[in-house]
């Protein structure tokens, strides 16, 4: 099971307690964590991704950062993720060294295809379940529905939206290859 934790400073209560947050998931063994810290400058994200990149070293955490190719390329990160209406994985693969992941955000079925088709190494799909920092994507896509998009691809599908360890099973039996979320790894 792929384990994808997805920062949020604010919720864990500041930078400081952020990074303890991080050192604790890198030391927990989670496979990725993405840096999703939209509202720091290019010279906080990129510090804040070294950072984490350092924490992970040596370890089978991969960092990612959000929306950001040139933060990922500069501090050293292990890949990037893209919200929707982002360029396609195939058009960053060019400058993107081998074994750079890119990973999806996708809301459906059609959604997980076309990001399956344009080169994504994986998907996060959601919401699964109601949760109200997804509100905005919809009423929650449900079990039978990542199903669908877990049957849809070849890529690894992430559960995200609502994800408690409660629930997380359910998640993997309908297809999911490992379940994403920041409370859930940052305990918030």
């Amino acid at each position: 099971m792929l384990r994808y934790y997805i920062t949020d400073r604010h919720a864990a209560g500041g930078p400081d307690a952020l990074l303890r947050c991080v050192e604790g998931a890198v030391a927990a063994g989670i496979e990725r964590i993405q840096i999703r810290e939209k509202d720091l400058s290019a010279r906080q994200l990129c510090e804040l991704t070294r950072r984490v990149v350092s924490m992970a070293q040596g370890r089978e955490t991969r960092v990612l950062v959000n929306d950001r190719l040139d933060i990922a390329l500069a501090a050293g990160a292990h890949g990037v993720h893209l919200p929707g209406g982002s360029a396609p994985p195939n058009a960053l693969r060019v400058i993107a060294p081998k074994g750079f992941l890119i990973g999806v955000s996708t809301h459906s079925v059609e959604e997980v295809r076309a990001a399956g088709a344009a080169g994504a190494d994986f998907v996060v799909f959601g919401p699964v379940f109601a949760t109200a920092s997804k509100a905005a994507y919809g009423p929650p896509q449900g079990l039978s529905v990542l199903r669908q998009a877990a049957q849809a691809v070849q890529i690894p599908v992430l559960a995200l939206g609502g994800i408690t360890e409660a629930n997380a099973r359910a998640c993997l039996a309908a297809g999911a290859a490992g379940i994403a979320g920041i409370s859930l790894f940052q305990g918030a």
